[in-house]
């Protein structure tokens, strides 16, 4: 996780705010939008279990398994070892966040670290019980379905939250995070 001070030194703000560094590669910027969109067409206008709605939920194993390995083999911010969150790393952040003396960092923070990798593993989840309600020893089991249900309604619920955080960040830090997730760029 690379950080940098919320100040920079011998820069006037006008050259702060113009300087800008490369971050989210492509595949980084796909995986997002591919399943933010993939979320919002399977919890809100495809039907449940139907053609379309299964298809969604393959497109969406398929990033998964591409971010994976994305993760391994990517651009220093996408990879897995920049951005792991620790008991303590997480800790930091939080106690830096209730001090008012957050760090910015260029990549992923703790949080959102845990915020990505806990929706990865929702989203592998809910991709696993979907296809688990295909199979003939699980046809028709209610339990399975629900659960399905449960854990893409949870899907929703963190996004909201990354999405409100990514805001509540972006006023912070005085930068548009969404933006940067468009553009794959962010102030240096």
């Amino acid at each position: 996780m690379t950080m940098v001070s919320s100040k920079k030194e011998g820069l006037a703000p006008s050259d702060t705010a113009k300087r800008t560094i490369k971050v989210w590669d492509p595949v980084v910027r796909l995986f997002h939008w591919t399943v933010a969109a993939a979320c919002m067409l399977n919890l809100f206008v495809l039907e449940e279990g139907k053609y379309w709605h299964r298809v969604t939920g393959y497109v969406v194993v398929t990033a998964i398994a591409v971010r994976v390995v994305w993760g391994f083999i990517g651009t220093k911010h996408s990879r897995f070892n920049d951005f792991l969150p620790t008991p303590s790393k997480v800790m930091d952040q939080i106690l830096d966040i209730l001090n008012r003396n957050e760090k910015r960092y260029i990549g992923h923070n703790p949080l959102a670290s845990v915020m990505m990798l806990g929706l990865m593993a929702l989203l592998a989840a809910t991709a696993l019980t979907g296809w688990m309600t295909t199979l003939d020893a699980f046809w028709g089991q209610k339990w399975l379905e629900e659960l399905h249900g449960a854990i893409a309604n949870s899907i929703m619920v963190l996004a909201f939250v990354h999405a409100g955080v990514a805001v509540i960040e972006s006023w912070r830090h005085r930068e548009n995070l969404v933006w940067s997730m468009v553009t794959g760029r962010k102030k240096a």
